[in-house]
């Protein structure tokens, strides 16, 4: 059962933390996600060590995929009918919130086997159903959509732009680390207002998201 698995995962790295079934402001989906008051305390240093080595990413719901979950429940023309692939699905919000506005297939694409199985923990949760990928330069060029959230944390995957439009003939992208990359393909859509859940008390400047928009010639 992927919810055991996870369960067992974060009990390594944190003891006592507990994957909670929680809901998300503003945005009609849910996940399992760590539970706050877990996150409301002092951490051992030892217990810091292995976050920093297998940070459990997967059990939170970041600020940009919040807000492109919400996007594409207001605006579903953008994955109705469509193949969608969500690259680096973590939580899998992304691609659970396309299959809700009515994308043909959805593939969750993540290279971490616990992001999977976070993914198809929370498919079931909201009654979706998805595919799974741990290669995406194994998936063909078929896609219409490429699916883009919290990935441009480092500027070292700002090389990845190049790399989308290779599966997919647009992609869409939210990120609130890297705000002002410079991309010939890639428009900028607008702003968008999300948190990180549980809240993690991160600064204001990084709940502010922005949304570019590519597609290829």
């Amino acid at each position: 059962m992927p919810l055991t698995r996870l369960q067992s995962a974060l009990s390594t790295l944190l003891g006592d933390a507990r994957l909670v079934v929680s809901e998300l402001p503003d945005c009609p989906l849910k996940l399992w996600l760590i539970d706050a008051q877990n996150m409301d305390r002092a951490f051992s240093p030892e217990e810091t060590r292995r976050i920093l080595e297998e940070p459990p990413y997967w059990s939170f719901c970041w600020a940009s995929g919040l807000a492109l979950a919400r996007f594409l429940a207001e605006q579903p023309h953008w994955v109705a009918g469509k193949r969608v692939l969500d690259f680096g699905s973590g939580s899998g919000i992304a691609a659970i919130a396309a299959a809700k506005a009515g994308a043909l297939e959805v593939v969750a694409c993540d290279l971490d086997p616990l992001a999977l199985a976070a993914c198809r923990a929370n498919a079931e949760l909201n009654g979706v159903e998805l595919t799974y990928s741990a290669d995406f330069f194994g998936e063909a060029d078929r896609f219409d959509l490429i699916l883009v959230a919290d990935v441009l944390y480092d500027r070292a995957n700002l090389p990845l732009l190049d790399h989308f439009l290779s599966r997919g003939r647009q992609a869409l992208v939210a990120d609130s680390r890297v705000r002002d990359f410079q991309h010939p393909l890639y428009q900028r859509l607008g702003n968008l207002q999300a948190l990180t859940l549980p809240d993690l008390m991160e600064p204001e400047e990084f709940r502010s998201v922005s949304l570019y928009h590519a597609a290829r010639a």
